[in-house]
């Protein structure tokens, strides 16, 4: 059994999280740069819980900015065992309408300005990401969501684009109608992507703040309008949080769908021929194998 650590990572809006018993901000030093901020860490309901605010406190970084190496290496060394994302999106479908979540399973990656792996040149590795998300960890936040009176969808596709602008129309019926997306953000890549190279369990809650630019009433997307139900939803985000504890406990068993052995086979470099200073680098996301 694994001691349970749930982290989460706070999108717009979501800043810190309530309740926790000895609750301290903590830095964390990692060799991928400086996370977006402190960790506050703490119990609740005798869990371990970490909290990273994505964009920092004061929301300092653009999506494109975020540290995304850093922040996935910094909460694997404290410890964590299933990261929850929580993230403002906008919405492809009537009905997943603003003040609503989204548990996502699969995502379109459309960023291109962001560094996607902890490997490359001297220790070469490729993972799977064919299912993204951990049906496990996805079932528990569904479940604590819809316990906290939230309406909550179950699957969707989840565009990632590099922002910081809005999408333009074209891109926005492009992305509904001949993709088929049901929710577009600008953080969840290449974090995803990342969570899955340290072998962590990730999960995907997508809080609808508007109807990006398709939808014939609404118009252009608004930051006004974004603003206003972004307040709503971090109080229920944190709802959500609050139950989770009780869900998922405080020991655990390997993940049943492999996420915590994801490096078993994906590392091709020969031993000899792996480059001291990337593996050194490695030694929280992958040392278990390397």
């Amino acid at each position: 059994m694994t001691e349970t650590m749930i982290a989460v990572i706070g999108g717009s809006g979501i800043y810190d999280i309530d309740g926790l018993d000895g609750a301290e901000w903590r830095r964390v030093d990692s060799p991928w740069g400086a996370p977006s901020d402190e960790i506050l860490t703490g119990t609740l309901d005798g869990v371990k819980m970490a909290f990273l605010p994505r964009h920092g406190r004061g929301h300092v970084h653009s999506p494109s900015t975020v540290p995304y190496r850093a922040n996935i290496d910094a909460l694997k060394r404290l410890g964590a065992t299933d990261v929850i994302s929580v993230s403002a999106c906008g919405s492809f479908r009537e009905e997943y309408a603003p003040g609503h979540f989204v548990v996502v399973d699969q995502f379109i990656d459309r960023t291109f300005a962001r560094e996607k792996s902890f490997f490359g040149t001297g220790c070469v590795a490729h993972v799977s990401v064919a299912h993204p998300t951990c049906p496990r960890l996805s079932e528990a936040c569904l479940s604590a969501a819809r316990d906290a009176g939230i309406t909550i969808h179950q699957g969707g596709t989840y565009l990632a684009m590099e922002g910081p602008q809005f999408s333009t129309l074209a891109e926005s019926r492009m992305y509904r109608d001949a993709w088929s997306c049901d929710v577009i953000g600008m953080t969840n890549m290449p974090e995803a992507k990342l969570a899955r190279e340290a072998e962590l369990c990730y999960a995907s809650i997508a809080m609808v703040t508007d109807y990006d630019s398709w939808h014939p009433d609404h118009g252009a997307v608004d930051i006004n309008d974004i603003i206003r139900t972004l307040t709503g939803n971090a109080d229920k985000g944190r709802e959500m949080v609050r139950r989770l504890p009780a869900l998922l406990g405080a020991e655990r068993a390997p993940c049943p769908h492999g996420c915590d052995r994801a490096l078993d086979y994906a590392v091709l470099t020969a031993p000899e021929k792996r480059d001291p200073d990337l593996v050194a680098r490695l030694d929280a996301v992958a040392g278990r194998v390397l």
